[in-house]
């Protein structure tokens, strides 16, 4: 993992960002976000983090398919590519993994709701995060983040994230 490290979350180069989040920190909030959003849902907050943990590991064989980039290219599933990932892996290690992707990629649970919900809303923070150094082509991000978000939670946080800078919701956090 490793790699998730070192590559770039590339969609965000559309917006002008020279410099952007790594995939694996993306993944490390959307876990954290995830976990969250299940106490604040009930939840089972370890099962949405480690969906949150595992929903991007796939870019170390694809890369970070920015969203207009998909109109154009048919890349394998997911699940295939995780089963690709994981072909050596112990046998236990191998089923955990591909049925965490499985579910993300394919269930109705409330985690997976969740899950989903934490993905769109740790993009909204990273583009209102972006905008407040001064990139003013991330307004994208936030509405269509915003837009996709199901949970009361999510919203609610999403509103908070909209009407704070990162400082208030550092000093808000701590108090």
């Amino acid at each position: 993992m490793g790699m998730l490290k070192r590559a770039a979350r590339s969609g965000w180069w559309i917006a002008g960002i020279k410099d952007p989040e790594s995939i694996a920190e993306h993944s490390f909030r959307v876990a954290l976000i995830g976990a969250v959003l299940a106490m604040m849902e009930g939840a089972d907050p370890a099962k949405v983090a480690l969906m949150g943990v595992f929903h991007d590991t796939q870019e170390t064989r694809v890369g970070d398919i920015p969203h207009i980039g998909r109109r154009y290219l048919t890349a394998a599933s997911n699940e295939q590519v995780t089963a690709d990932q994981l072909a050596a892996a112990h046998p236990a290690v191998r089923s955990g993994i591909q049925e965490v992707v499985e579910e993300y990629e394919n269930g109705d649970s409330l985690e997976v709701l969740v899950a989903h919900d934490a993905d769109k809303l740790e993009c909204l923070v990273q583009a209102v995060e972006y905008r407040e150094q001064g990139h003013q082509n991330v307004q994208n991000w936030i509405d269509t983040s915003l837009a996709g978000l199901r949970t009361a939670s999510a919203r609610q946080l999403a509103a908070a994230a909209l009407t704070m800078t990162s400082v208030e919701w550092q000093q808000t956090y701590l108090r």
